[in-house]
């Protein structure tokens, strides 16, 4: 345990799932900056990383708001809104569905930014290949799945 208290004297426990869940928002952070900042050089100066993360939880072909919605845990009305955003900046359309859903889809420019965001990764695998090794980036992918599955699996258990 550690010995870091609080002003009131309330103790504060050292924890690696605490440094863990630092660390991995912190690496995705850096991710979707990185990201988004080379595909600005590469011509997409309207980008930020909140809408490359928004654009990431998409498919490549029909999407819907609640599906949306649902993957990324947030509100209709915030899909809605950012999809407007988007569709304004060229990179989505929506088209008429069934019933009232309407058909999220990506524009040309849309297909070509996350072609360009995936070279850019691709980039990153050859930088990160030549720093560490091929094993060793597919040994820490296989580690942060594990966890992840480890906690899926935790959700639903009482506390320990």
């Amino acid at each position: 345990m550690s010995t870091k208290f609080t002003k009131r004297g309330i103790l504060m426990v050292d924890s690696q799932s605490l440094k863990l869940l630092f660390a991995s928002a912190n690496l995705h952070d850096r991710f979707t900056e990185y990201v988004a900042a080379q595909l600005r050089l590469k011509g997409f100066d309207d980008i930020s990383p909140s809408m490359l993360h928004f654009l990431s939880a998409l498919d490549c072909g029909i999407n819907y708001g609640a599906e949306i919605a649902r993957r990324l845990k947030v509100s209709r009305q915030m899909v809605t809104k950012t999809v407007k955003e988007l569709s304004r900046a060229g990179y989505l359309e929506q088209i008429e569905g069934v019933g009232r859903q309407k058909q999220i889809l990506f524009t040309e420019k849309g297909e070509r930014l996350i072609s360009t965001a995936r070279s850019v990764l691709a980039d990153l695998d050859r930088v990160f290949i030549e720093r560490f090794s091929e094993v060793q980036v597919a040994d820490i992918t296989a580690s942060l799945e594990a966890l992840t599955d480890l906690l899926t699996g935790m959700k639903d258990e009482p506390e320990l």
